[in-house]
This record gives structure tokens, C-alpha cells and sequence, in this order.
């Protein structure tokens, strides 16, 4: 099984980098407080993007095609709708490097991740929800630490939002064989909730689609279970 989400009624809404920074010789005592091991890395590179989730699997992927690091990441409060600023959006990242040339390559495959790959999505014609049903086929060394789990994994890195991600996790765990090995209760910061299922890539990739399902469920009739039960108590 290979996910096809244009197939499956969805469109993409891209995430955008709305700044990149690079600083080479990064100041030792500023680099420490961002978790930078200064006897490895001498270079940063910090990204804020709209889109939070996405940036993260970004990330990752960064760490698969640079010598680079994840030291920092975060989700701002609240969202990219109520960001601090404009180039504040939804999240920050910061990778290190042992000079800046491999925090560049890290940036540049980052960006490339984002523009053609990673991104939350929509159903077609629809004004939204927004929700992330991202398969990742072999996790690189920042997403396997932060689920826990060895560099290679297949994972399937389901966000939306409260209602609906509780709904579809509930029907990924059902549809196939994937261990939930972080789960993000909502409200997260940015107001969604998910979690990182593992296993076989065409079990992730069948969970990943019953997530999909479980959303559209919610969307269709939002009040389903808001009706007299059979057996009703006075």
C-alpha cells in the first residue's frame, strides 16, 4: 500500500518558512542554552514556519540528508492565527552543525522537504479542518528520540484537531498492527491533538488512512452520538 491523499479527496496546504537564519561560530554561552554541544557543533541554523507538525517531520528529514542535529524545537501558543509576530508563525527549529556548511545542506533539504513533500492537509472544496496524516518510511535521528523508538522505523505522525484526532487515532489503532508510542492529548499548544504510531511501513500507511476515514466520520456528522439513546433512564 502507498498513500495517494489526492486520491483520496485531500489537498495540500503548504506550509511556508517565514525565516532562515544561519549563524556560524554561534556564541558558546547562547549555543548551551539551546541544548548545542559546543565541543561538536560550532553553527546553527534556526527556521520559524506557519505550520508546526510539518516543520518538525522537516526537521527530521533534515537530519537524514545533512551531519546536522535537532537541538531545539517548539510550537508557539495558540497558533500561527495568533503568532508574535510575522515571521513568528507556529514554530521555531534549530539545528546544529560542525560548520556551517552542514547547517546549510540541513536548511536547504529542510525547505525542500516542506515545498514538495510535508504538509498539512484539507479535504478538496472545503474550508477545512486542517489535520496531518503524514507517513514517514524510515525515520531519521530527531523523530526517533523523540518517540522513543531506533532510527529507521516506519511511523505514522497523525495530528488534527481535539475531536477529530481523538476519533481517528481511535481507528488507525483498530485498522492495523501499529503501537502508539506518543500520544498528544489535546489541547496542544497549538490547540490540536495526535499521536506517533509505529510498525511495518503498509501497517502505518493503513493506519494512517483510517485516521483519514475517522476525520471525514467526524466532519460528515459532527452530532452523531447527540441523539435519545435506546435504553433511556429518567
Amino acid at each position: 500500500m502507498s498513500l495517494n491523499l489526492e486520491a483520496m479527496e485531500l489537498e495540500a496546504v503548504r506550509p511556508k518558512i517565514l525565516s532562515c537564519q544561519l549563524i556560524p561560530q554561534v556564541n558558546p554561552a547562547l549555543a548551551k542554552s539551546y541544548g548545542v554541544d559546543t565541543k561538536k557543533y560550532t553553527s546553527i541554523g534556526i527556521v520559524t514556519c506557519d505550520q508546526d507538525d510539518a516543520l518538525y517531520a522537516a526537521l527530521d528529514h533534515a537530519t537524514k540528508n545533512a551531519p546536522v542535529e535537532v537541538v531545539y524545537a517548539k510550537s508557539f501558543y495558540a497558533g500561527a492565527s495568533h503568532s508574535s509576530g510575522p515571521l513568528s508563525g507556529e514554530s521555531i527549529g534549530v539545528i546544529a552543525g560542525a560548520n556551517s556548511d552542514d547547517v546549510a545542506e540541513g536548511l536547504y533539504a529542510l525547505s525542500l522537504a516542506l515545498e514538495k513533500d510535508i504538509s498539512f492537509y484539507q479535504f478538496a472544496g472545503t474550508a477545512g479542518p486542517t489535520f496531518f496524516p503524514h507517513v514517514i518510511s524510515s525515520l531519521g535521528h530527531y523523530l526517533s528520540k523523540e518517540a522513543g523508538v531506533a532510527v529507521g522505523t516506519s511511523m505514522a505522525y497523525l495530528i488534527a484537531p481535539p475531536m477529530e484526532s481523538v476519533v481517528g487515532l481511535d481507528q488507525a489503532l483498530k485498522a492495523a498492527k501499529v503501537q502508539l508510542v506518543k500520544h498528544f492529548g489535546p489541547p496542544t499548544e497549538t490547540n490540536f491533538g495526535g499521536g506517533y504510531l509505529v510498525g511495518d511501513l503498509h501497517e502505518v500507511e493503513a493506519a494512517c488512512a483510517a485516521f483519514i476515514a475517522g476525520i471525514k466520520s467526524v466532519v460528515q456528522n459532527p452530532l452523531s452520538a447527540l441523539k435519545k439513546p435506546e435504553r433511556f433512564r429518567r
